[in-house]
C-alpha cells in the first residue's frame, strides 16, 4: 500500500509534535486539515525501528507492517464503514457478522472495539516499545466506547501512547479531552495549499489511463474555495469532477429553481452545499467576506430572519441525512425551500 507524502504544514506540525512528551494528544481541528494523515504519522514515527527529528524512516520492517495495516502494535480504533475504506482490518467476529450479513458496518466506534483496544494495551509488544493506538475520529466514540477507554486513557500500562484525532472536540467528553495534550490543527496559507493542491491532483490523475492536463491555479483556487480553504475536502472537490464555472453559478440556478447541477449528488453532499449557500448570503447579509462561493455571483442575500430559520433547518436535516426516508421527495422539498428563502427579499 503506498504513502502519500505529508503535506509541508504537516510535516511541520510532525515535527514540532514529536519533540513533546506525553502518552496521549488529541488533534483538533475542522475537517479537511489532515488529522487523519498526521495522526498516522505520529504513529509510524512513534513505532519506527530508525526515527528522525521529522518523521518515520520509510524503511524498516514496522514502517512497512503499518503500510500495509499488519503492524501488531498499532491499534487502529475506529468506525467499521471508515476502517474498510481506510484498509484496516476487522476483529474477525465482527468481519464475519457483516460478511454473513447479520448486520451492516457501524457508523459509529463500537464499544466492542473500544473493549478490544483495551485489552490490546494489556498483551505484550511485538516488535519496539511502544504500542500506539490511533482513535479516529474520536467523535464518533459514544457514551459507553468512551468510558471504557477512560481509565486506559488515563493510566495506560506500559509503554502505550494515544493518538486521538477529532473534528468535533466539542462533542467529547469533558474527562476524555482532559487526559490529552491538544494539539490545535494549523490552517495551511493559501499560496501552500494551492501549489500542494494542485500537485496532488495531477499526481492522482497521472495514474489513470487517459490522464487529465494538470489543474490550473484558478481551477484549484475554485476547489480551494467551494472546501472553504481545507486542503483535503478540496482534494474531494476535484476528485468529483466540481466544475469552476459551474460552482460559481450554482447559487443564482437554485435561486431559479434549476436543481440539475446537484440531482446526482449525494445527500449529504447536496445538504452541505445549502449550509455552505446559507453561510454565505449570512455574510453578504452582513457585511463580512463571503467564504465559499464568488460574492458577486450571489443572488441578493434575503432577509436576516428567513436565513436564520433557513440555517436552523439545515441544521436539523444534518441530524438525519445519513437516513432519509424517501430522497426523492428530500431533494424535491430541499429544492422548493431553497428558492422560497432566495425569494425572501428585504431586511
Amino acid at each position: 500500500m503506498s504513502t502519500v507524502a505529508l503535506a509541508p504544514w504537516l510535516q511541520t506540525q510532525l515535527a514540532s509534535l514529536l519533540a513533546q512528551r506525553g502518552h496521549a494528544l488529541l488533534l483538533s481541528g475542522p475537517s479537511g486539515l489532515g488529522q487523519y494523515e498526521l495522526a498516522l504519522a505520529l504513529a509510524r514515527a512513534w513505532l519506527c525501528e530508525k526515527p528522525t527529528p521529522h518523521g518515520a524512516c520509510g524503511d524498516c520492517g514496522s514502517c512497512h507492517a503499518i503500510d500495509v495495516r499488519t503492524h501488531a502494535d498499532l491499534c487502529a480504533l475506529m468506525p467499521e464503514v471508515l476502517s474498510l475504506s481506510l484498509g484496516w482490518p476487522l476483529d474477525e467476529s465482527a468481519q464475519k457478522e457483516i460478511d454473513d450479513k447479520k448486520r451492516k458496518p457501524s457508523k459509529l466506534i463500537r464499544v466492542e472495539a473500544a473493549r478490544d483496544a483495551v485489552a490490546f494495551t494489556q498483551t505484550t509488544r511485538s516488535r519496539g516499545n511502544t504500542k500506539v493506538i490511533l482513535v479516529y475520529p474520536a467523535e464518533r466514540m459514544n457514551m459507553e466506547s468512551a468510558n471504557t477507554l477512560l481509565k486506559t486513557l488515563e493510566e495506560p500500562v506500559g509503554e502505550v501512547r494515544f493518538i486521538l484525532a477529532t473534528e468535533s472536540a466539542h462533542q467529547l467528553l469533558p474527562t476524555i479531552r482532559s487526559r490529552c495534550q491538544t494539539h490545535a490543527m494549523v490552517w495551511p496559507a493559501q499560496e501552500e495549499a494551492l501549489s500542494w493542491l494542485i500537485d496532488r491532483v495531477a499526481a492522482a490523475q497521472s495514474g489513470a489511463k487517459t490522464p487529465a492536463a494538470a489543474p490550473t491555479r484558478a481551477q484549484a483556487a475554485v476547489w480551494l474555495q467551494a472546501a472553504g480553504g481545507r486542503p483535503d475536502d478540496a482534494f474531494a472537490w476535484a476528485s468529483s469532477g466540481l466544475d469552476a464555472q459551474a460552482w460559481a453559478g450554482l447559487p443564482k440556478a437554485l435561486a431559479r429553481g434549476d436543481w440539475s447541477h446537484l440531482s446526482d449528488w449525494p445527500a449529504a453532499q447536496q445538504l452541505s452545499v445549502l449550509q455552505k449557500l446559507c453561510h454565505d448570503l449570512m455574510a453578504l447579509a452582513a457585511g463580512a467576506p463571503t467564504r465559499f462561493f464568488p460574492m458577486a455571483e450571489l443572488p441578493a442575500a434575503p432577509r436576516w430572519t428567513a436565513l436564520a430559520a433557513w440555517s436552523r433547518e439545515l441544521m436539523q436535516a444534518a441530524r438525519s441525512v445519513e437516513h432519509p426516508y424517501n430522497p426523492g421527495l428530500m431533494q424535491e422539498a430541499w429544492a422548493a425551500r431553497t428558492r422560497q428563502v432566495l425569494a425572501a427579499r428585504g431586511q
